[in-house]
Parts: C-alpha cells; sequence; structure tokens
C-alpha cells in the first residue's frame, strides 16, 4: 500500500482516541521511505541532465499526475489566467551513439579485467548483458513518453480553463518543437496525454517544427563559431578533469573493480556514471553499477557536468545566453499578443502555447533572463566553495524539465505574469520584491527593457571576422 494511504488510514484510526502520535510517525516514515526507497540509487539526485523528473518533484513518486493548484497564489481571489506558455525539454531518452559506444568499452573493460568478489560485480560479470545497440542514439523510451503525458495531465489540472478540450479541438492550443526525433514524438506524447484524457478520437491536431526557435543554438554562428565548436571553451572543464577530485574518483571506481587504474579514464568513469543514470531513468532500476560511486564521487561527477553546462550554455559566456535571443523574443512577442487581446475585451485565440525543445533551448533562455547566477563563476579550483551553489543542473534541467510562464488578468487592467520551472513557482531575478513570483507584467517588461529593445539574434549572432 502506498505510504499516504497507511497515513490517512491511520489519521481516522487514531483520531478517534484523541491521539495524533502516530498521525505524525506515520507521516515521518512516508517520507523516510520515500527518501530511502531501495529502487533509487542514493547518488540520483545528482544525475543533472540525465535526471529523472521525480526527483525533482518528489511527490510524483508516488501519484504522476498530483498537482497542487494552491501553489499558484494569485493576489486576488479575480485574478485568471488568460495565456499559458510553455517551454519543455523531451521526456527520457535512450543514450547517444558516442555514449554508447562508451559504454561497451567500460563493459568490455569490467568483463575481461574486473577481479573484484562483491556480489554486485558478479551481478554485473554474470547477468547484465549489453544491451543498448548504436542505432537507439538518443531516441525517446516508454518513459518519455508517459513523461510527457502526465506532464500534459498535469497541466490541464493546474489551469483548466486554458488546457482544456474546448481549446484544444477550437484550434487555441498551438504546438512547436524541435526537429529532433525525441522532441517530436514528446510533442506527440504531450497532444496523446491530452487526446486520450478526454477521449478524442475524432480529431487530429497539428505541430510545427521550428528549429530556429528551439535549435537556436545551431543557427547562431558566433556561439558556434566561439563556443560550440571551440574546445578551448571547455578549458575550466578539462582542468577539472584532470584534477585531483576527478582523480580520486577514478581511483576509487579502479580499486572497486579490481583493475589497473590506467583502464579507468575519465571516459570511462562518466561512462559508468551515466550507466547507472540510464538504466534508472530508462528501466526505473536501481543498477549494480551505481555501487560504483559513493556520494561523494557523485558529487563530483555532477560538478564535472554542471562546469561543461556553466561554459558552454550558461552564464560563462556572454553569447550563450544571447544565442536565445530569438527564443527570447518570440515569448515576449507572443505574451504581448495575448495581453493585448484581452485589453481590447477580445479572445485570446492563442490559449496556450507548446513549445519542445532541448536542455540546450532551456538553459541558455533561463541564463539570459538571470537564473541561478551565482556570486562566482564555477571554475576548475573552487568545488570545495561551490557546495551551495544555484547553477545545479540535476535540480534545473531533468528530462521532461520546463519553464512555464502564466499570464494573469487581476481586473483593471491589472495583468500579471507567473514563471514556475518544473512545476514550481520562481521569482525572476530582480523582481524579487514586486509580488513575489507573480509580478506585473509591465514590471517584467521593463525589468528585461534592455534585452526587450536591444536583443537582436541576427546582431548577437554575426560571427567576428577573419583576421
Amino acid at each position: 500500500m502506498k505510504p499516504r494511504l497507511w497515513c490517512i488510514m491511520l489519521a481516522f484510526l487514531w483520531k478517534s482516541a484523541g491521539s495524533y502520535f502516530f498521525t505524525i510517525l506515520c507521516c515521518l516514515l512516508t517520507y523516510v521511505s520515500l527518501a530511502d526507497d531501495p529502487k533509487i540509487p542514493a547518488i540520483a539526485k545528482y544525475f543533472n541532465t540525465k535526471g529523472r523528473y521525480e526527483e525533482v518533484n518528489k511527490y510524483l513518486r508516488e501519484d504522476k499526475l498530483a498537482v497542487n493548484r494552491s501553489m499558484l497564489q494569485p493576489p486576488s481571489a479575480q485574478c485568471r489566467e488568460i495565456y499559458l506558455l510553455a517551454i519543455i525539454r523531451h521526456g527520457t531518452r535512450y543514450p547517444t551513439t558516442g555514449s554508447i559506444k562508451e559504454i561497451q568499452q567500460l563493459y568490455d573493460i569490467v568483463l575481461h579485467n574486473a577481479s573484484g568478489e562483491e556480489s554486485w560485480l558478479r551481478e554485473i560479470k554474470s547477468q547484465w548483458t549489453m544491451w543498448y545497440t548504436e542505432d537507439m542514439d538518443g531516441r525517446l523510451v516508454q518513459k518519455g513518453v508517459s513523461d510527457l503525458k502526465h506532464l500534459a495531465v498535469r497541466l490541464s489540472k493546474l489551469f483548466p480553463s486554458l488546457v482544456s478540450e474546448e481549446k484544444l479541438r477550437g484550434g487555441s492550443i498551438q504546438f512547436i518543437t524541435s526537429s529532433k526525433h525525441r522532441c517530436v514524438n514528446s510533442t506527440l506524447s504531450f497532444k496523446a496525454g491530452l487526446t486520450e484524457l478526454w477521449d478524442i478520437k475524432d480529431q487530429e491536431f497539428d505541430h510545427e517544427v521550428d528549429d530556429s526557435l528551439m535549435r537556436f543554438f545551431d543557427k547562431c554562428s558566433k556561439f558556434v563559431q566561439e563556443v560550440g565548436n571551440n574546445s578551448s571553451a571547455e578549458a575550466e572543464v578539462h582542468k577539472f578533469k584532470q584534477g585531483p577530485e576527478m582523480r580520486r574518483v577514478q581511483e576509487k571506481i579502479a580499486g572497486r573493480l579490481g583493475v589497473p587504474h590506467s583502464l579507468i579514464t575519465q571516459d570511462m568513469a562518466e561512462a559508468a556514471f551515466y550507466l547507472c543514470a540510464y538504466e534508472f531513468a530508462i528501466k526505473e532500476e536501481n543498477s549494480p553499477w551505481c555501487q560504483l560511486f559513493d556520494e561523494e564521487d557523485a558529487k563530483v561527477m555532477e560538478y564535472a557536468s554542471d562546469l561543461r553546462e556553466f561554459w558552454k550554455r550558461g552564464h560563462g559566456y556572454d553569447i550563450n545566453r544571447k544565442s536565445s535571443c530569438i527564443l527570447f523574443q518570440d515569448v515576449f512577442r507572443r505574451l504581448n499578443h495575448a495581453a493585448t487581446a484581452n485589453e481590447s475585451g477580445q479572445q485570446v485565440t492563442e490559449a496556450v502555447t507548446v513549445q519542445v525543445g532541448h536542455a540546450d533551448t532551456l538553459l541558455p533562455l533561463l541564463t539570459l533572463l538571470g537564473f541561478f547566477k551565482d556570486s562566482e563563476a564555477l571554475t576548475s579550483t573552487n568545488y570545495a566553495s561551490q557546495n551551495q551553489r544555484s547553477f545545479r543542473t540535476s535540480h534545473m534541467l531533468p528530462y521532461a524539465a520546463n519553464l512555464l510562464l502564466v499570464l494573469y488578468d487581476c481586473g483593471g487592467g491589472d495583468l500579471r505574469l507567473q514563471p514556475l520551472l518544473n512545476e514550481k513557482p520562481v521569482t525572476f531575478p530582480g523582481l524579487e520584491e514586486q509580488q513575489a513570483s507573480m509580478p506585473l507584467y509591465e514590471d517584467v517588461k521593463g525589468h528585461y527593457r534592455e534585452l526587450l529593445q536591444g536583443c537582436d539574434f541576427e546582431t548577437e549572432c554575426q560571427p567576428l571576422a577573419e583576421p
């Protein structure tokens, strides 16, 4: 029986006796059972962009469709949502071909060289088989289909006046996706979540493929030149991978496997870490491969990944965030269109916009908006002092990560904008005093005025002239 049901039953039984002791005890046990589930790797919260959405919103482990509308907290009861924009990362996927080749190499090392006697290692050598094939190449898995179906249903529960059967049938919900198969299939899954919810079988709904919006990073020549195809842009990442923290992890893995240290390179350590993450995300299994890492090892591996995301997509270089100018401008164009229609008393014809892309779509936009900016840059030498950093992709960008922007009409021309990240309200950086998580829309536009006026994709992405 689910822990929550136990809690409710005990509360009912003991309330009549005038005692809440066992109710409290049960709730504590519920928390422990969720935190210490043996099916969940102890290191799951460090899986960065390879992590499950349920590790960010742990209540979903128990109920995949759970929502809490009370967290939206509009400033007055007369506020009503008039427009929702959802930018969503694709769902859980298979490893890419490059990662699969590294996993195969790691498996061969273990199979032919490992000499340890631990039961988990014997299990790997005798029972685990290499089931990943190169043709999987980042494709959406069944869990990824469920990720988007469940998200669609939860959004219909959070915003029932917008994500509704009437709006869907009437063409007021627009779908835009990256051309990558995992994004197209995530979009199809999101739509299926809604059509199955309302048992719609007599109508189909189109989507638009737009890489200029959802894969802007490929289209920004300056980004490609200075960061994307520039190995020196990852200098801090390379230094950290050659540093003492990563070296200790490699030595510990070699020791646990009983293989020569020279066999466990940085790539092999990373392959092992991601193999644990993939086995959990795809098959929901606490794989024996996870035994290669303790919590401190996992923190190091997470930091190595965060370093790369910081310098390649995040706050490391200005062009990283400016590459998302085209998506930023599109977001505010849609918000303005909804606001203008509402203010003139017209129906908002596009009530919901669902845009499906990548972690590389979301992170530059979040960076441009100013989220997750620490006082110090992440570097190869400040791992120890970055323990409390806000830039942590494990929290920000799991599979199916999403940025929601909800426009509210609170009456009398009072328009407000609420941002939510992974279905939890957040506050626009720099607007913390403006009605917390739901500031006036005009204040938001004022705060980002310079970007709205000057963040031009074509100008920002102009490549440097050859010397």
